[in-house]
């Protein structure tokens, strides 16, 4: 590992902080919220946006997962969303004693209208950017975030008797496999 790296990584950090607390401020919230129509809690929105982006309906623990939440959290918001009629919970067919939740038409339009006003931010802000930066930009981050939420999530489950860290030539290997698991993380911006 290069100085300038571990220099690098140093000052990324901390941008990296201030672009999540940015991504889930009240304030881009709100104002999201105002200019798309849409009033329902950023936890709510979040589990739409998992369901789109998967576009299959999922189980209570998968949709928790994604969101890196506990499945009460998300069960609480699911009653309130299939109350309004946003989500509606069907059969497994795998396992008919099971329930799944399918996001409805409604459910999917006010999360595309959510969706609209934060992509068009995001597209603004990098517009100076040149195609190729966009495109590296998307490529390049979401690595990145596969990568290191791999990572954690090996930390995690393994503590200090994790394998060593994997090579640079094991990373692409990684992405592949969570590019799998996480398709839905695509979902929530915000």
């Amino acid at each position: 590992m290069s100085d300038d790296y571990v220099e690098g990584m140093f000052a990324l950090a901390p941008k990296l902080a201030q672009l999540g607390s940015a991504l889930n401020s009240s304030w881009l919230h709100e104002r999201a919220t105002q200019l798309s129509g849409v009033s329902l809690e950023r936890p709510a929105l979040q589990v739409l946006g998992v369901l789109q982006a998967s576009g299959e309906p999922r189980r209570i623990g998968e949709i928790a997962a994604e969101m890196r939440v506990e499945g009460p959290h998300v069960t609480r918001h699911v009653q309130r969303l299939e109350r309004r009629g946003l989500v509606e919970r069907v059969v497994d067919p795998q396992d008919r004693r099971a329930r799944l939740i399918r996001i409805t038409p409604l459910g999917a339009e006010l999360g595309t209208r959510y969706r609209a006003v934060v992509l068009s931010w995001l597209s603004q802000a990098f517009a100076s950017w040149s195609d190729q930066d966009q495109k590296d930009l998307v490529r390049l981050g979401s690595r990145m975030v596969d990568d290191f939420l791999s990572f954690l999530e090996q930390e995690r489950t393994h503590g200090p008797e994790a394998p060593p860290a994997a090579s640079p030539a094991d990373s692409s290997h990684r992405t592949a496999r969570n590019g799998e698991v996480r398709r839905a993380d695509q979902a929530g911006v915000a």
